[in-house]
């Protein structure tokens, strides 16, 4: 398999969820699987995860596993006959009070909230924008609407508003039990559905670390910026995060699709700048649900996601109920690995003004600048938290960084880290003698050869997290 810098997610459901698909997949070049927790119970989840390590086991690769929260519920209620066909013109009911089925007059609300947060000329989006209708007045627990684009409004369809401004809490109290069962299996990140802000993913962290507590686990937490909210705190929300994800679907919806390409640069700039991950996800291979090739312009999505410097791209309903799981993580891997073979960006001009405080911050940027001049073969940094390798992959390097750690949730957790090879070696005590085991095992994996010259960063006393203080240039014998 090629070396590929970018890490592809990948969502679990019905075409993925056996142990010889989970095994290929993983083999195929998966680097973290996505447990949805829109569907499925508790009991389900909890054997999956299970079936992934059995499996990232047999092919001797570690993958992430990301547990994604269901976030708040805003949905119509459910259809007598199933669904409806609005016709454009034509005034529907969205009722909170409502409780028997709905019907070509109106339907019911999941979110009892939305009388309180809509006022007439506002517009709402259901099922996926799909369906317009125009508020002309909200009565009571009834909001009274005009179809502006009509079509099949079926049971439980999403609703959006335009420019945002729905109240629904990002954690619910489903979110909260779902937060403890993905802790059971120690979930390596936890993807937030709907923050507006940073106290919503603050809150989320709490909430991790206690149900995390018993394990010894602390997970990493991915915010989904899918709000229009969202867009102005961005700068809040990276600071509390590990992370975010360019939810493209409900955040297209709710600040136009126009909008959405040049704020996916933005996000994934802004991210890096931060020193946080970033996921791209939404339909990047939709047509692979039910084609064996992709779009010319899926391609150039995906293509352009990597050369914007996103850590991974995301796949949903392609690899969790598509009927080419398999072919679509390979011909994503394919079309990240063409599109980095790209000329990057002048890494000085990265540094350009920056200066660093921390020591273990300026000995990663020394060994990037080191390796990149000295055309080294790699860069190996042995960490204990992850953190060296972390901020060295922020910038554009064709040379590979391997991290090198004694702690398994450490080498998953580096799973999502764009161009970083996370292996797992109980390192020494003794300084020089992880030095040579280091060396050892490149040689083993044949990533270096006689001759060849890598960079390597550790912190004395070896195992002191956040300690990496030492950079050594070696020359392999």
């Amino acid at each position: 398999m090629p070396s590929r810098a970018t890490k592809i997610v990948a969502t679990l459901g019905p075409s993925s969820n056996q142990p010889d698909i989970l095994e290929k997949m993983i083999a195929a070049g998966v680097n973290v699987v996505r447990l949805n927790f829109s569907h499925g119970t508790a009991e389900d989840h909890i054997k999956l995860a299970g079936l992934v390590r059995e499996a990232a086991q047999r092919v001797g690769r570690e993958v992430a596993i990301m547990a994604d929260l269901q976030g708040p519920k805003i949905r119509v209620g459910k259809f007598a006959e199933g669904k409806v066909m609005l016709v454009g013109g034509e005034k529907f009911v969205l009722d909170a009070s409502r409780t028997e089925p709905g019907d070509i007059k109106g339907v019911g609300l999941d979110y009892k909230e939305l009388p309180r947060d809509v006022k007439a000329g506002d517009v709402l989006l259901l099922n996926d924008g799909l369906i317009v209708l125009t508020v002309d007045s909200v009565r009571g627990e009834q909001v009274h609407t005009t179809v502006k684009q009509g079509g099949v409004l079926s049971n439980n369809k999403g609703i959006n508003k335009q420019g945002g401004g729905l109240t629904a809490p990002a954690l619910t109290a489903k979110d909260m039990e779902d937060i403890k069962t993905a802790m059971s299996f120690q979930a390596d990140y936890v993807a937030v559905s709907f923050p507006k802000n940073a106290t919503d993913m603050e809150m989320a962290r709490q909430l991790c670390n206690v149900a995390a507590a018993p394990f010894k686990h602390t997970p990493g937490l991915i915010a989904k910026i899918e709000r229009a909210e969202a867009i102005p705190k961005l700068d809040e929300i990276l600071r509390v995060s590990d992370g975010i994800m360019v939810a493209r679907g409900d955040l297209a919806i709710e600040v136009g699709n126009a909008v959405v390409p040049a704020l996916q640069k933005r996000m994934i700039k802004m991210a890096r700048a931060a020193d946080k991950l970033v996921i791209t996800a939404t339909q990047m291979m939709e047509s692979m649900i039910n084609n064996p090739v992709p779009t010319r312009a899926e391609v150039s999505d995906v293509a352009n996601a990597v050369l914007d410097g996103t850590d991974a791209v995301m796949l949903s309903a392609e690899s969790a109920a598509g009927r080419f799981p398999l072919e679509t993580i390979e011909e994503m891997a394919k079309i990240c690995v063409e599109a980095e073979k790209t000329e990057y960006a002048d890494l000085e001009a990265d540094f350009t003004g920056k200066t660093f405080m921390r020591i273990d911050q300026s000995i990663a940027m020394g060994a990037l600048i080191t390796a990149h001049h000295l055309g080294a073969k790699a860069i190996v940094a042995l960490t204990d938290s992850g953190s060296t390798p972390l901020w060295m992959s922020r910038h554009d390097i064709r040379v590979p960084i391997y991290a090198l750690t004694p702690r398994l949730a450490t080498q998953r957790k580096m799973a999502l880290y764009r161009n970083v090879r996370p292996l797992l070696m109980d390192t020494s005590a003794d300084r020089d003698t992880a030095l040579e085991q280091a060396e050892g095992h490149l040689l083993r994996r044949n990533i270096v050869q006689s001759g060849d010259v890598y960079a390597i960063t550790c912190g004395e006393p070896m195992g002191a997290p956040g300690g990496t203080n030492m950079l050594k240039i070696c020359r392999v014998a």
